[in-house]
């Protein structure tokens, strides 16, 4: 995967993530899970306009903005499932304000890139490629890019 594909922000974060021992991984994604805002309120009584990520195994719930043509991910999951806040934080950190076609250039692959592998589950981070993939179509839905 050619660096060249990431953004700024995403390069950045895996480079957080790299750049620590194992075990503080771990710490830093618990730091992202506490960064994760809350949803604004045109959602808190609309969940029906969040979608379900269904590859998780704790419940989240996601929705994608495309304004002015920036992105814009908004997220909820519960407090006591810091793992999964952590990745769509990531995630929502990552992308905040990228252009669609930035967006669906993002490697599928980039949860493996955060070097979590040993430190969560496999299906932990399939989850978070689940939200990804369910991030792009969105784009594409939103953005009415073809593809």
């Amino acid at each position: 995967m050619a660096d060249s594909a990431l953004t700024d922000a995403l390069a950045e974060i895996r480079d957080e993530f790299l750049e620590l021992e194992e075990q503080d991984r771990l710490l830093l994604l618990l730091d992202f899970a506490n960064e994760l805002p809350d949803l604004p309120e045109r959602y808190t009584d609309h969940p029906d306009l969040l979608e379900r990520v269904v590859e998780c195994q704790s419940p989240v719930f996601l929705t994608v903005e495309v304004e002015q043509g920036a992105v814009s991910v908004i997220a909820s999951a519960a407090k006591e499932a810091p793992t999964t806040r952590g990745f769509a934080s990531i995630l929502a950190q990552g992308i905040k304000g990228l252009r669609p076609d930035d967006v669906l250039a993002i490697p599928g692959d980039f949860p493996q890139m955060l070097g979590l592998g040993r430190a969560v589950s496999p299906l932990r981070l399939s989850g978070m490629s689940g939200m990804l993939a369910r991030i792009k179509r969105q784009v594409r839905e939103k953005a009415d890019i073809a593809g």
